[in-house]
């Protein structure tokens, strides 16, 4: 991911149902679509009990563009009424970061 301090970080926490057919796929796409969206810098995702995807963007403008995307809309009211049984975003505001790899 391309740092650019402050930056934005949005946090996607959710459940979905059992049967959440075409979701992976859709995932996908939106996260397709995300990178080519003004101000995006980044994505990590991990699932399991619960699904926690974080997108990290330049701006709040760059946020709410991305929240005002059709076909990121679609996939959102797809998700009121497909596939998740709750989820919360958080956006927050990065102003440090470090890491450790071995």
């Amino acid at each position: 991911m391309e740092t650019h301090i402050p930056y934005y970080a949005v946090i996607f926490t959710s459940t979905r149902v059992e049967d959440d057919k075409g979701y992976v796929e859709m995932a996908q796409q939106m996260e397709d679509l995300a990178k080519q969206q003004a101000g995006y810098l980044g994505i990590e995702s991990a699932s399991g009990a619960i699904g926690i995807t974080v997108s990290y963007w330049k701006s709040l403008e760059a946020i709410a563009n991305w929240k005002a995307n059709t076909d990121h809309l679609f996939a959102q009211q797809q998700g009121v009424k497909d596939w998740y049984s709750w989820y919360k975003v958080r956006i927050c505001l990065v102003e440090r970061e470090y890491d450790f790899e071995r």
